[in-house]
């Protein structure tokens, strides 16, 4: 069984909140389903688990009235149980298959007598399908695919170490040569198999690169159906999208350019087809800011944006040729660090920072700008021995320098500090 950090997230609600169901938002995948059980296993005496999806007749218990008495009456006669107060946990799962079991959780919440979980995939696409929202009888948490340092859990790397590692990020000081070696070696891995829950098992179990692949284009297929099935008619948008992301990444600029899908595209006619990549958990935006100004939302244009993927190790499986042999001998920043900008953007997203890169008439552009009390931190992706040549950060130092919080250069290089400026190795963003 993976470890994952928001096992603690759960623990937390249920400890802590009251007449709150939890809904667990996430692209498919990610791995929602195995979490709930395994909490449910140990911190509850019965667990129902209804899913939507598999169990179509389930969605009768919500049809008609919706007091609490008649649904759990319904649930029990279509025998879902046993039903024991105070000590039973109910899992709807892919609840948007049933919007009227997403109503029906305020009076579900109301009655006291369960503790209930909501999940699902494509909660952002079906959401005109509620008639009316739980709202004040929910506490959302948001999940993503293994982050690097629980992909280093899932590779038994203990506690000490990543505690030294913890350490020498926060001192700025060198890791030991050894060590960093050996932990740039599992992020090369980890750009490879991504974050997917099945997909890391897999690898784990059979350190074979091929499995590993098939694995995760058998994920990619299943995002494509999901296009197909839920995207009506723009699915064929949806998927010119999908597939552009790798390419658009790998140009030198990443800014997602629609006139390379469709010529004369716009933003009018792939702004819906784009944000249903993003609302599925597909995808990730990054805005670009205009201004070095806080707060960003005021200064962001809408139009100019990067679209991010939602795990390295599927964009690693959607590139042509034998990309993944590249990555593995150290040239991580191959087809123009799209797969290192790429999983920094999931590390950013998975510790709750919004996604933002600073750019005004295409002059200085900085990859990542984020907040970080009132002044703006910076984050540069470099490579090779030019790693310390770094013409937009040093700009922007000349002319914001009472609005800039820390400089970060991410390469594969070790641990450094000089003129101001922090050099961390891309492994690094496990901490920021």
């Amino acid at each position: 069984m993976l470890k994952r950090k928001i096992i603690n997230d759960l623990i937390r609600w249920k400890r802590e909140s009251t007449n709150k169901a939890l809904l667990i938002k996430g692209a498919r995948q990610v791995g929602k389903t195995t979490v709930v059980r395994q909490f449910a296993k140990e911190n509850y005496k019965n667990f129902i688990e209804i899913n939507f999806e598999q169990m179509p007749l389930a969605k009768q218990a919500f049809d008609g009235n919706l007091d609490a008495r008649t649904i759990l009456v319904n649930l029990s006669v279509m025998g879902f149980g046993p039903l024991e107060p105070g000590k039973t946990l109910i899992f709807f799962d892919e609840i948007q298959s049933c919007p009227n079991a997403r109503t029906a959780i305020k009076f579900l919440v109301e009655d006291g007598t369960y503790d209930y979980i909501e999940s699902g995939s494509l909660l952002g696409i079906n959401y005109k399908d509620v008639s009316s929202y739980p709202v004040g009888f929910e506490h959302e948490l948001n999940m993503y695919p293994l982050d690097f340092e629980e992909f280093l859990w899932a590779c038994n790397i203990g506690e000490d170490v990543i505690s030294l590692l913890r350490k020498c990020y926060g001192d700025i000081s060198p890791v030991p040569v050894f060590l960093h070696k050996q932990i740039m070696e599992r992020y090369r891995q980890y750009l490879i198999v991504g974050g997917m829950p099945e997909v890391v098992s897999t690898y784990l179990a059979n350190e074979d690169f091929n499995k590993t692949i098939t694995n995760q284009k058998d994920i990619l297929s299943g995002y494509r159906n999901d296009i197909s099935k839920y995207a009506g008619k723009d699915q064929m948008l949806v998927k010119s999208v999908f597939d552009a992301i790798p390419g658009q990444l790998s140009k030198q600029d990443k800014r997602f350019i629609l006139a390379s899908i469709e010529e004369n595209a716009s933003r009018r006619k792939y702004g819906a087809p784009t944000q249903w990549l993003v609302d599925a958990g597909i995808a990730y935006y990054s805005f670009n800011v205009n201004a070095f100004e806080l707060p960003f939302p005021s200064h962001e244009n809408l139009r100019l944006y990067k679209l991010f993927f939602v795990d390295s190790g599927l964009m690693c499986a959607m590139m042509l040729g034998n990309i993944q042999a590249k990555v593995l001998t150290g040239d991580i920043l191959v087809n123009e660090g799209a797969l290192a900008e790429n999983h920094i953007a999931g590390e950013l997203v998975k510790h709750g920072i919004s996604l933002n890169y600073y750019d005004r008439k295409s002059r200085h552009e900085l990859d990542f700008v984020f907040p970080e009390g009132d002044r703006i931190s910076i984050l540069e992706i470099k490579s090779g021995k030019d790693y310390k040549k770094h013409v937009s950060l040093d700009m922007a130092r000349s002319l914001f320098p009472d609005k800039i919080g820390r400089m970060i250069v991410m390469s594969d290089n070790n641990i450094e500090i000089e003129n101001g400026i922090q050099y961390l190795p891309f492994y690094m963003s496990m901490f920021i």
